[in-house]
């Protein structure tokens, strides 16, 4: 793991063992598309260009999905990190409500490919809970609700009145089957698993340390002195992009978690909804396949190689008790893993996705936001489709340099 932008023992990295360990590269190779970095982006990335029949090449500097992935909570919804009025500001509400469709559109390709694939990744289709227990607040979620109904989202308004779960809110948007939760580590090996088997090369311990661009190809050279030619370099790598590019892309924070034993029922928590605050920053909430209770927040300004063990403490502490404070019903609620990591947000709560403004050959596949995944489904399908010469008019969204002008 990369110290730097991850701090403790986390859950799905701990709890599962090592499917397979891919060689480290020892050979110079060519191939079409060269992806840098192996954790999920990447191997949903190599998944939709392996599909094509394109030639790919994952590079991953450590090992693969101990990276971001290993600390993502993998609770997938449609909707963004802020609300529609406050979104309203700097996206046109047709843009939101493509987002949203987008994600939307997300969430089925990854139904899909647990239906052909098979669910080896602990998938779970869930309800989406947004709340708030603040009055002052209320009206933001009833505009929120309006849009969405106006939109022809299928959604639910939850008051005090009619309230199904065991902690106070004011309004909350309740939306059923609208979103997912799953094991990133299982899912990204499964992934990669489907894509070697339609012709994925995947090396780990392969770390790249320079970029080559030249007029028809672009090069690689790693930390060993191996050269991997390919015609597009998609970049996989979360939040590190020194290699690539200056461009700040985004606004980093700390972001921490804790992840309980699994308890024994889940009284007070109706259909074990995926439950997220309208905090800022927001508190998220969510279940696993063996019975445990994830819940992550109290982000704080990005500390690098954090080492402030009192800090972290009093997260971890504030967390634990707001969760028990929630479910006072649920028995046995016992802490089993802390850790904390990087999280990146945009202005816009959007991702980017597709070519860099200098360089035709370097490509980017960043899932920004608490949309990481499903963005990053929907880089997949996008960038292969561009590969292969077709346009992509909701690419438009996600564009590089969209915040330039």
């Amino acid at each position: 793991m990369e110290s730097q932008f991850i701090q403790g023992n986390a859950l799905f990295t701990d709890i599962n063992t090592v499917p397979i360990q891919y060689p480290y590269l020892v050979d110079n190779i060519n191939t079409e598309v060269i992806i840098v970095g192996g954790g999920v982006t990447g191997a949903i990335c190599s998944y939709y260009l392996s599909k094509n029949n394109i030639s790919a090449v994952i590079l991953e500097k450590g090992r693969i999905a101990h990276g971001s992935t290993s600390i993502t909570t993998s609770l997938l919804q449609y909707e963004l990190d802020k609300s529609f009025g406050k979104l309203s500001k700097i996206l046109s509400p047709k843009d939101i409500v493509k987002a949203y469709k987008l994600g939307v559109k997300a969430l089925d390709e990854l139904h899909k490919f647990i239906d052909e694939q098979g669910n080896r990744c602990d998938y779970e289709k869930r309800n989406t809970l947004l709340y708030t227990d603040k009055k002052l607040d209320t009206k933001e979620i009833e505009e929120e609700f309006k849009f969405r109904q106006d939109n022809n989202f299928n959604v639910k308004l939850i008051k005090e009145e009619n309230n199904p779960y065991s902690f106070p809110l004011k309004a909350g948007i309740l939306c059923e089957n609208a979103g997912a939760e799953l094991d990133p580590y299982k899912y990204t090996h499964q992934l990669l698993d489907v894509s070697t088997k339609l012709g994925l090369r995947v090396y780990e311990n392969t770390e790249v340390v320079k970029v080559n661009y030249l007029q028809d190809f672009v090069e690689v050279e790693t930390l060993y002195g191996k050269k991997v030619r390919g015609k597009k370099i998609v970049v996989a790598t979360g939040y590190n992009t020194s290699l690539f590019t200056d461009r700040n892309f985004a606004t980093k924070s700390t972001s921490f978690n804790i992840a309980t034993k699994p308890v024994k029922n889940f009284e007070g928590w109706k259909d074990r909804s995926l439950i997220r605050d309208n905090g800022d920053p927001y508190t998220y909430i969510r279940t696993t396949k063996d019975g445990r209770i994830i819940i992550g927040g109290e982000d704080v300004q990005f500390i690098p190689d954090i080492n402030n063990e009192k800090l972290a403490e009093e997260k971890y502490s504030i967390l634990e008790q707001k969760l028990k404070f929630m479910f006072k019903e649920i028995d046995n609620i016992e802490i089993e893993y802390r850790y904390c990591g990087c999280f990146a947000s945009t202005t816009d709560n959007l991702g980017f996705i597709g070519p860099d403004p200098v360089h035709k050959n370097l490509w980017y596949c960043l899932g920004y936001g608490a949309n990481g995944i499903l963005f990053a489904i929907l880089g997949g399908m996008m960038l292969s489709k561009l590969y292969k010469g077709e346009h992509c008019e909701d690419m438009k969204l996600f564009k590089v340099d969209r915040f330039d002008n």
